[in-house]
């Protein structure tokens, strides 16, 4: 596999660059001194950002925007096998990388890698730890999966060893990465069109936490259903949370507010480290704030620096997002499209100040 080396920048080429991971990509990449062109099928405000910063964007794909220099050609599973673009690199020699194998290798030049996997709660997660990375002063490189206004969009480009991302079990697209810091939140049957099974799935999870070196750290959930089938024969620290009160960190006197946010004191290992209160709503966001929780202690933050962090996140764009009151109808739009998910969203509002719920539901995947 081709290696990015941020010490040696070549010209990559980006086939769909107007997607808001890819866009992401390239703009990593450029602000680290790499040439880079790319192809869309329509012009956006992604791409027009990326000509802002100097890249060559072309509407349209056709093999002449493979040109002499291109070093590197990055490509996204929508890309077909007969695409012009991708068969004129292949017939120049051209290497080519997927998304998320150089996803994977952009962290390789990060000292301090850290990856949110998990069925479900990878957006949420990840952004809560950003901010509370941000909080701690540690000027980390974000991407994530979703809009968070406190970084004015799904990419922050920091100035540090730290690099936080979201890791996709999807088409095992996790198994490209590097971290060095794993949060497991759950694992869950989602993908079943490509997944045959739970176990196939779980497999996978466990082949994404053997990435982690002898000196890494997984953080689990121990509440998830056979977690000894994921955490097996690893060589890594491993760290666990649990709501049920079986993990090193877990969650005590919990209360809520009137609009179902929690407050809770955090222990490891039943010792108090610390009171938490949250801005999102939902027990499930208990679970995914102490693996945050775990992943500062593990930095050497302190609990006001994490608190600090959560006290700046109010939530991403729909996921359990406030749109508005309309004719005294509180509106409410979420993304979850599992059953457990949306298991999670009615839950959270049945604690939400009202009288009756109304749930409109699109199914969206296959699950």
């Amino acid at each position: 596999m081709y290696h990015i080396q941020f010490t040696s920048p070549v010209h990559v080429h980006f086939i769909g660059i107007g997607g808001i991971s890819m866009s992401s990509l390239a703009e990593i990449l450029m602000t680290n001194g790499f040439p880079v062109s790319g192809s869309d099928a329509r012009e956006s405000d992604l791409t027009r950002h990326l000509e802002e910063m100097g890249a060559r964007v072309d509407i349209g794909q056709r093999a002449g925007n493979i040109t002499d220099g291109i070093g590197l050609v990055v490509y996204t599973a929508a890309i077909s096998e007969d695409n012009p673009e991708l068969a004129a690199a292949r017939e120049k020699g051209i290497p080519l990388l997927t998304r998320a194998e150089l996803l994977g290798q952009i962290m390789r030049n990060y000292p301090v890698p850290i990856a949110v996997a998990g069925t479900h709660g990878k957006t949420t997660t990840t952004s809560m730890a950003a901010l509370a990375l941000l909080e701690a002063g540690m000027d980390p490189t974000v991407s994530v999966g979703g809009i968070l206004p406190e970084i004015g969009g799904n990419l922050r480009i920091g100035h540090s060893d730290t690099f936080i991302t979201e890791a996709c079990e999807y088409t095992n697209s996790f198994l490209s990465f590097f971290p060095k810091i794993a949060i497991i939140l759950n694992v869950d049957a989602d993908h079943l069109d490509f997944f045959k099974d739970i176990y196939d799935i779980r497999n996978s999870f466990h082949r994404f936490a053997g990435l982690l070196p002898t000196d890494g750290t997984l953080i689990i959930n121990n509440d998830t259903p056979e977690v000894s089938a994921v955490t097996r024969g690893l060589t890594c620290r491993t760290v666990t949370f649990s709501l049920s009160g079986n993990g090193d960190y877990t969650a005590g006197d919990i209360t809520w507010d009137p609009e179902g946010c929690a407050s809770f004191e955090a222990f490891f290992k039943g010792a108090p480290v610390g009171l938490f209160t949250l801005h999102v709503p939902g027990l499930h966001n208990v679970s995914n704030a102490l693996s945050v929780i775990a992943m500062g202690f593990c930095l050497g933050m302190d609990a006001a620096t994490i608190q600090r962090g959560f006290d700046r996140f109010g939530g991403t764009k729909r996921r359990f997002e406030h749109k508005g009151v309309v004719g005294g109808v509180t509106v409410i739009d979420d993304y979850a499209h599992h059953p457990t998910e949306i298991r999670a969203t009615l839950t959270t509002a049945k604690n939400y100040p009202h009288k009756t719920t109304w749930c409109v539901f699109q199914p969206h995947t296959y699950t």
